[in-house]
């Protein structure tokens, strides 16, 4: 990709952008919250959080990958026991019964390391809130697919998914998923989500730490409801 197609400096920029598209939900802290995907999701959805003046939290997932091609998601791995398997013919299709338990077993410390460092909310917080579930963009669906399920499974009010960049082919599989979609970009074969920053710097568990402690610190009302 040409650097003429980059659409963002950054994920903060990207979030900032993103907001723009959320306006309806802005100011509604004690009905409404942010959820973003660590890790590169929560830098963006701090600054979705910052501009609507909403409460953040996280919702931690694992994607499912072979160690010889960790590129490659084969699935992912959620709370609430979800596990979701991606069809494709490179994907999980190709995958035993045993293979899939050794690569859900070998994730879920991983998965529950992260819900505990990230103080992910208990289920029962976010039931009847507008959940509103950024990333930092969509390209194959995997870690984004698990996570609604999982957060359906809370019984949010509304679930609504808002990513700067997305796969076109994408759409009609997460829509059914969610109340609304909302995307700044979509675009036809998405390769790779970092294609589309300046800088696509790995965010790491202290940074994810950082803004999530740094907007409950600074929230009022919405972010006492959900612990």
């Amino acid at each position: 990709m040409s650097k003429e197609s980059v659409l963002w400096k950054d994920r903060r920029a990207a979030g900032l952008q993103l907001a723009e598209r959320l306006g309806p939900w802005a100011q509604q802290g004690l009905t409404t919250t942010v959820i973003g995907l660590p890790r590169g999701g929560v830098a963006v959805a701090a600054a979705v959080a910052e501009q609507l003046q909403l409460p953040l939290a996280s919702c931690s997932v694992r994607k499912l990958a072979l160690p010889t091609a960790p590129e490659y998601a084969l699935g992912a791995l959620a709370g609430q026991g979800v596990v979701v398997w991606n069809p494709t013919p490179w994907g999980s299709a190709r995958l035993s019964e045993g293979q899939r338990r050794a690569l859900v077993d070998a994730a879920r410390p991983e998965l529950e390391r992260r819900r505990q460092r990230f103080a992910d909310p208990e289920p029962g917080t976010l039931r009847g809130r507008r959940l509103i579930v950024v990333d930092d963009g969509i390209a194959t669906g995997m870690t984004v697919l698990a996570a609604l399920q999982a957060l359906r499974r809370c019984e949010p009010a509304e679930l609504v998914l808002a990513v700067p960049v997305l796969d076109q082919r994408l759409v009609s599989q997460l829509s059914p998923l969610v109340d609304a979609l909302i995307a700044v970009a979509i675009v036809s074969g998405l390769r790779a989500v970092g294609d589309y920053y300046d800088d696509f710097s790995q965010v790491s568990d202290s940074m994810v730490e950082q803004l999530l402690q740094a907007k409950k610190s600074t929230a009022k009302g919405g972010a006492r409801a959900i612990g």
